[in-house]
């Protein structure tokens, strides 16, 4: 029977089953070469809710760094049923947002923030929005005067109004918070082009507006909605930080409706202004409604992110600065000697005086690595990639540690530890670190880093230089952190006490 069959079967016929054969051999052959083409290990998921008993939902940094030391610098999670890749430790990190920058350029679909921006403004975009808002925002703070004498200026006088609000309380308690009032002023001073006096009801409004929503993004239910979505109507923080936006959505509106008689008048002296420009210009080009990227709700979601950024990141971490002087008074009267020794007691400081003060400045980037103000900000797979032989889709969420860059016990001589020496060589001249990130690194770092390095030196030791912080009488200080969308100090105070 054998030979009949076969002779039954045609050339043509006997080619496909060849051919249908070679083709199982290969895919079996691939298949068995396979590991590069998988997700990183990580932990067994368990259905519904994945890892998400391995991780405290609020502080994921500090679960993270446990379980990298069980399944290495890169591993794959799971929030629900997002798979999501973790990488630990500054080698891991600088060659994900640096070597294969381009790779993990993205931003994932994060629920509350899409809500928030619609994928609109400078830290949340993604693709062509945000490649030419990102490139308009640092060209326009550039104008304004980011990094130069006129902005070191402003901040001068807004340390002035700081010394002056300090002064008020005449050595009495006040709180660490009061301190968000002047950096806020000089982000706001550029996107809106004047300062605010503490007490105004609009800036009063707008910082209380900016504490509620960075207080909500921190909370265990926000996080719960940005893995199950779909149970947001259960859940109420998301709803009050859409009623919160919608306020400064009022005013910002009015503000670009006010801002757009100056630049027809050619008086372009805003943040808001210059995208007012840009937006006038994609008008008169008749850009299409679809590829226009100035329109007006990209350019409140633009505001929207440096008025929040700027306000938080840079007052936070001031009063991070002052809690640590009053907890460690040796350093506290270290960085005095040398305030006095440079500057005496009257010189202003200026951004230039920072080369000879090298204890200051390792004090300021200690603070920063220490409290690890943005434990991290997640980014997204912009291609189907490979990284260190695992195959990360397009769309997968990558998170890249910050905490655990700057807490790497490979980078660092004592990490959980609060040390000035970190940032100094054995002869006491200022040391910088590549593992210093509190801004991130590659593409997306922080658009305002110059501004912020700028403001923390010079409020930093324009206080310093006049007074002695202390606790109040009776207060033990609490360094532990509040999780917020930052990482905060407890609501705290502080007396300070005029320098002799």
């Amino acid at each position: 029977m054998a030979p009949f069959t076969v002779a039954l079967l045609s050339p043509s016929t006997v080619f496909l089953l060849v051919a249908l054969v070679l083709l199982v051999a290969v895919c079996l052959l691939g298949g068995s070469r396979k590991p590069s083409l998988k997700l990183p290990p990580g932990p067994r998921p368990l259905p519904l809710i994945g890892n998400l008993h391995l991780i405290d939902i609020r502080r994921q940094d500090l679960s993270f760094m446990k379980l990298s030391e069980k399944y290495g610098p890169v591993f794959t999670l799971h929030f629900g049923w997002q798979k999501v890749v973790v990488l630990t430790g500054y080698e891991a990190v600088k060659e994900a947002l640096v070597n294969q920058g381009n790779d993990f350029i993205d931003k994932p679909n994060t629920p509350i923030y899409v809500d928030i921006q619609n994928w609109g403004g400078v830290i949340f975009s993604k693709g062509e929005v945000w490649k030419t808002t990102r490139r308009f925002t640092l060209t326009a703070m550039r104008d304004l005067g980011m990094g130069k004498n006129r902005v070191e200026g402003r901040i001068q006088e807004e340390l002035h109004f700081l010394i002056e609000m300090i002064e008020s309380f005449k050595g009495k308690p006040f709180k660490l918070k009061s301190l968000m009032g002047a950096p806020a002023n000089i982000t706001f001073a550029m996107l809106f082009g004047d300062r605010f006096d503490y007490e105004d009801p609009l800036f009063v409004t707008f910082l209380g507006i900016i504490d509620d929503v960075v207080t909500l993004l921190g909370v265990t239910p926000l996080q719960l909605y940005n893995v199950y979505p779909f149970l947001g109507f259960l859940l109420k923080p998301q709803k009050i930080i859409l009623e919160r936006i919608a306020i400064i959505h009022t005013v910002l509106r009015q503000k670009l409706q006010e801002s757009r008689q100056n630049v027809s008048e050619n008086n372009i002296r805003t943040y808001i202004d210059m995208m007012m420009s840009k937006q006038q210009e994609e008008n008169s080009k008749g850009t299409k409604e679809n590829e226009k990227i100035f329109y007006d709700d990209s350019v409140v979601a633009s505001v929207i992110d440096l008025a929040l950024a700027g306000s938080e990141t840079t007052s936070t971490t001031l009063q991070w600065a002052v809690l640590l002087m009053m907890k460690y008074p040796e350093i506290q009267q270290k960085v005095q000697e040398e305030i006095k020794r440079v500057l005496g007691a009257e010189r202003l400081p200026t951004f230039e005086d920072r080369k000879q003060m090298p204890y200051c400045q390792a004090v300021i980037h200690e603070v920063q690595r220490f409290i690890s103000l943005l434990p991290q900000m997640p980014r997204a797979a912009a291609v189907d990639t490979t990284f260190r032989g695992y195959f990360i889709p397009k769309g997968t969420m990558v998170i890249p540690s910050l905490t655990s860059v700057l807490y790497d016990k490979t980078q660092w001589e004592t990490p959980n530890q609060f040390n000035p020496n970190h940032f100094l060589d054995a002869e006491g001249n200022f040391v910088k670190k590549d593992a210093f990130l509190p801004f991130s690194i590659g593409r997306r770092t922080c658009v305002g880093e110059t501004l912020a390095r700028m403001e923390l030196f010079l409020f930093f030791v324009g206080l310093l230089q006049k007074y002695t912080f202390q606790p109040p009488p009776g207060m033990d200080l609490d360094l532990t952190t509040m999780v917020t969308f930052t990482l905060r100090p407890q609501p705290q105070s502080a007396c300070a006490v005029a320098c002799q």
